[in-house]
């Protein structure tokens, strides 16, 4: 668990992982469609992109501007992907979060048990 380790946040973590499910089409309306159809998240088109400029500028996704197809108008799209980087630090926080869930219990157990609510 040694070397770089940014502390992602839920919100960071959820955009993170829209982008991997959604691929070449992980735009910012798609990615803010999956956050709410998935994880239940309401979030804005415009806070996604604050989200991921910022992931963007820790190295963990990247974007490019893709034209749209033939028909659609308006200008290209701006589609992110993950780095090698942001691969890594998603998988670092899974295991970071499965670690703290080892031994934690239902709630109702004895004090000190690991339970929930203890």
């Amino acid at each position: 668990m040694e070397g770089r380790f940014v502390s992602l946040g839920d919100l960071q973590q959820l955009a993170m992982l829209a982008v991997a499910r959604l691929g070449a089409d992980a735009y910012g309306a798609a990615i803010r469609d999956e956050l709410r159809r998935v994880a239940g998240r309401r979030v804005s088109v415009p806070t996604v992109y604050v989200t991921l400029v910022r992931l963007e500028e820790q190295g963990l996704v990247r974007s490019s501007e893709v034209e749209r197809e033939a028909g659609e108008g308006g200008r290209p799209r701006r589609v992110f992907d993950l780095t090698p980087a942001g691969w890594t630090e998603l998988q670092q926080a899974r295991a970071a979060m499965a670690r703290m869930w080892d031994g934690v219990g239902q709630p109702g157990g004895a004090p000190g048990s690991g339970a929930l609510g203890s």
